[in-house]
């Protein structure tokens, strides 16, 4: 079987919101077609526009190949000897960020040809299921112009995801920080004003994680926020400093006994070496697409496993990712949730349109993939309803 041509399909949903801090609004999907009518497919979360280019352009040296005509002829069963081709020959591209991620597109659908092509879901290529269902938590997302319409909704999300069967769920309290909600602020003290309510919503059977996206500069204001939080017994508390602050991290490892969770920006299992070896975090967050896909995202993994830490991936795009997330989940003993929201709980139209998962929901758990690949249905509609025209600089 042979590579012969690759498509990047740039979409946007209708009424892009800038300012808002949700990825769901665009994304690229890739689509790796063969000699043998197999075609396979992936997305990243990343600028798709820069995607796109990282793809395309043409290379210019033997450290600074283009992506598609290295993968023009190739067999695209090889995927381990692809990322590391691809990876090596681009080097001076970038060897991190966005042409990683879009690595992580083009593997996601290597993957994809490989079980469609073997008749296997991709867990199975992946080594196997360590487990019969996967657990999915809810990203309940906010709303409202006051703290208090914003607390408010975060209780009505709860008993939401409560009443369609969902056992976990991650509550996101960003006063203030960086990514806040729209124009909201608002102290530490209403933030666990916030948290208290919801733990009240929740109650104390219910896995409540906390996003707080970025919200604190330093470690120690971060500390005195978080000793109040222990109470509140939160699975984890996510992204509570800044992406490079690592010894800001290990101080946080030393200094509170709530699991710290980071990783949903990096790329490549060296940054992750990094963010558990020196920051010591407790859940590591690789998103598969941004990291490579899953040949990187499966070592990462096995590094989070040799360290005695969780993998819980970050996903916040359409149903191809996913998907890959809940295959990626059932390939390793040490991944308690993914992230998961049923379309119709989600304002994205393209997490409702795109793409159909293949995932069953019910009993507030996933059953395992069973069809061949990532067992995604792309919708060839959507795809042209939310195309973008190409970019002119």
């Amino acid at each position: 079987m042979k590579i012969t041509r690759i498509e990047c399909h740039i979409v946007v949903a209708p009424d892009l919101q800038q300012d808002a801090t949700s990825s769901s609004q665009d994304d690229v999907v890739v689509l790796v077609h063969t000699d043998e009518g197999i075609t396979g497919v992936g997305e990243t979360d990343t600028g798709p526009w820069i995607a796109k280019a990282a793809i395309e352009s043409p290379g210019s040296h033997s450290m600074a190949m283009g992506i598609r005509d290295l993968l023009i002829g190739q067999d695209p069963l090889d995927t381990a000897a692809l990322y590391h081709r691809l990876y090596h020959m681009t080097a001076m591209s970038g060897r991190r960020g966005a042409l990683i991620n879009a690595l992580g597109a083009i593997d996601m659908a290597l993957w994809d040809i490989k079980g469609k092509a073997l008749g296997l879901p991709v867990y199975k290529l992946l080594g196997g299921a360590h487990v019969d269902r996967i657990t999915p938590y809810a990203s309940l997302q906010p709303a409202g112009t006051t703290v208090e319409e914003y607390r408010d909704t975060m209780i009505e999300w709860i008993h939401k995801v409560k009443e369609r069967g969902f056992s976990a769920g991650k509550v996101e309290c960003t006063l203030d920080g960086p990514y806040r909600h729209q124009a909201l602020r608002g102290t530490d003290e209403q933030a666990t004003d916030i948290i208290r309510a919801c733990r009240e919503a929740a109650g104390p059977a219910f896995s409540m994680m906390v996003d707080v996206q970025y919200l604190w500069f330093d470690a120690k204001t971060a500390l005195r926020t978080l000793r109040r939080w222990e109470e509140y017994d939160p699975f984890f508390v996510e992204t509570p400093l800044r992406t490079d602050n690592i010894e800001g991290y290990a101080l946080l490892a030393d200094q509170t006994p709530l699991r710290v969770a980071a990783g949903e920006w990096l790329t490549t299992r060296h940054e992750f070496a990094q963010l558990m070896d020196v920051g010591r975090v407790d859940v590591a967050q690789p998103d598969i697409g941004r990291v490579g896909g899953f040949t990187e995202a499966m070592r990462i993994c096995h590094m989070a496993e040799d360290r005695g830490r969780l993998i819980v991936p970050h996903c916040w795009k359409t149903g191809i990712g996913i998907a890959a997330s809940a295959h990626m989940a059932a390939a390793v003993p040490h991944c308690p949730f993914i992230e998961y929201l049923p379309p119709d709980l989600n304002d994205s139209p393209l997490r409702a349109e795109l793409a159909d998962d293949g995932l069953v929901f019910e009993d507030g758990v996933l059953r395992l993939p069973e069809k061949p690949g990532l067992g995604v249905t792309l919708n060839p509609e959507a795809l042209e309803k939310f195309a973008t025209p190409a970019l002119v600089l």
